[in-house]
């Protein structure tokens, strides 16, 4: 998206979504599309599976592991003959950019990581994806896992406010997860849930680091965590208040002035 004579910007979704899902409201938004598309070239990357249009899966494929997807992005610039990018990602998507980030330091020029997390899965965390991971198993992308999923991306506020009916941004997400093949998003999950800790990786980064953090992310102390240990000569942290993990969806204005 954009002229390809300009800095690149790679995007990588969260969980069950695409760069349509993820990142529209903030390009849809007038301001954050000027300043992003005058300044970039926009390459959206997805997980296998998670592509518009993607077709299932075989089951028999072997499930690829954290440090396969860092290096099928590496597979992706290389055949766009592009140096090194800026790279966007949210929660998930942040976690395969950060680990991209460790093993080929030279390709990225600066993070923006929204709601990230870098360690092993907390047993919290663990036993919830193993529980959304058993939904897709038998039961496909049903209204109990789209739920669990919702409540990942969005803030209390927008996916149960009374006074209105359903927010736009959650419609158009509940109804791309009808779209969605249950056994690719299962996939992505098992890559997620089996991830290492990168945090010693990260560590070592100087390149810059723009993290935003909605204040009712499930990762919220993930996130904090992450930018403790990271140089805070190259780091900076925006919390947005009354936000679920996706700001870029819910409260994309709160991106601009940091950007």
């Amino acid at each position: 998206c954009g002229d390809q004579e300009k800095p690149a910007l790679i995007t990588y979704p969260d969980i069950a979504l695409n760069h349509m899902s993820c990142f529209q409201g903030l390009f849809f938004c007038p301001e954050a599309a000027s300043l992003l598309l005058h300044n970039f070239c926009i390459y959206h990357i997805s997980p296998p599976g998670n592509e518009l249009g993607a077709a299932a899966i075989c089951p028999d494929d072997p499930v690829p592991s954290a440090e396969d997807l860092a290096d099928q992005i590496i597979e992706d610039l290389n055949y766009f003959r592009l140096g090194a990018v800026m790279c966007m990602g949210i929660s998930s998507g942040a976690y395969i950019l950060s680990l991209f980030a460790t093993k080929y330091r030279e390709r990225v020029l600066g993070l923006i990581l929204v709601s990230p997390f870098c360690k092993s899965p907390s047993w919290t965390e663990w036993f919830y994806n193993k529980v959304m991971s058993n939904l897709l198993y038998f039961y496909g992308v049903c209204g109990l896992l789209k739920e669990c999923l919702l409540q990942r991306y969005f803030s209390k506020e927008v996916r149960d406010n009374a006074e209105f009916p359903e927010s736009e941004i959650v419609q158009a997400s509940r109804k791309l997860l009808d779209e969605r093949k249950g056994i690719n998003v299962f996939r992505f999950l098992q890559v997620i849930n089996e991830r290492p800790d990168i945090m010693e990786g990260l560590k070592r980064l100087k390149c810059g680091t723009l993290i935003f953090l909605g204040d009712s992310s499930p990762f919220h102390s993930e996130a904090l965590h992450m930018t403790s240990k990271l140089a805070r000569r190259y780091t900076a942290l925006v919390e947005v208040q009354g936000c679920g993990s996706m700001v870029t969806e819910e409260q994309p204005h709160a991106m601009l002035v940091p950007m």
